[in-house]
């Protein structure tokens, strides 16, 4: 079985690279510059029979998308659709990473797999477009939503909070917010485990487990590295308005995931500790 990850550098697919080779999983990776999703024949010319993909590419950007919808959804749409038919037609298994965008955000307990889709974003209509398309082209695919993912590196949000922490007295982050952080080297071990299982269900959630706020997360971090978390202060969303709405509550349940046998994904504090750990051993 060899992994072929899509969208290679990024966030997710860096992680899903490295610990493919740690596991000694043959893998093969292409950024976004080396093939691009909406090439067919490019998205065909990669892939292997028997191969497993792992299609981390998307358009990610959720404020640009509420003003360039034809870009979020020729990838997330389109670039998905065109992913799971050069799978189809060659013969490899597909893992494809959608996002908890997909719901409304108004929800009071987590969100099944089969709760009702109402995306309130361009971003999150164009990943239900691609889940759709994924498993009208490939029934057999398997769709994974998460949220929250960083990697404390390369300006995501714990990254960010970080160099706030260096940079400021005090931060303000929102309260109203609720989801799960997810570390993505938890992530990438979560779909390698589910490469390995092509009878799990077609549709599943992973996550860190439990739940907490932007504030509770960012006061984490703090903490994690030695800084005063009560540096962190709170607000609401009403403080920073953005082209695209956030979902107010982006918690999804694991029930589909550990009732298909897969390894449980841990706690998010626990997945925090070993991404600041995993920072600090890194170069620069």
């Amino acid at each position: 079985m060899r992994i072929t990850v899509t969208g290679a550098a990024g966030q997710l697919g860096s992680q899903l690279m490295a610990r493919a080779t740690v596991r000694g999983l043959p893998a093969c990776g292409y950024t976004s510059a080396e093939m691009d999703i909406t090439d067919l024949y490019a998205v065909r010319s990669g892939i292997e029979p028997g191969d497993v993909v792992l299609n981390c590419a998307a358009f990610t950007a959720v404020d640009k998308a509420e003003s360039d919808a034809d870009a979020a959804f020729g990838v997330n749409e389109t670039g998905a659709r065109i992913v799971a038919q050069a799978c189809a037609e060659r013969g490899a298994r597909l893992v494809h990473v959608s996002t908890d965008y997909v719901f409304g955000g108004d929800a009071t307990e987590p969100y099944e797999t089969d709760a009702r889709t109402a995306p309130a974003t361009v971003y999150g209509a164009s990943k239900l477009a691609g889940e759709r398309a994924v498993h009208e082209v490939l029934p057999t695919a398997h769709v994974v939503r998460t949220a929250w993912v960083y990697a404390a590196r390369d300006g995501d949000f714990v990254a960010t909070m970080l160099r706030l922490e260096r940079e400021r007295d005090h931060v303000d982050v929102v309260t109203d917010q609720v989801g799960s952080p997810t570390y993505a080297g938890d992530l990438a071990d979560a779909l390698l485990d589910l490469a390995q299982q092509p009878d799990a269900p077609p549709l599943l959630h992973a996550t860190n487990a439990g739940q907490a706020s932007w504030f509770d997360l960012a006061r984490a971090a703090f903490e994690g590295v030695g800084a005063d978390p009560q540096r962190v202060r709170p607000t609401t969303s009403a403080a920073f308005v953005r082209p695209a709405p956030r979902p107010a509550y982006s918690v999804l349940s694991d029930r589909a995931w550990n009732a298909a046998g897969l390894p449980p994904l841990r706690d998010w504090r626990e997945g925090l500790a070993a991404a600041l750990a995993a920072r600090d051993r890194s170069p620069g």
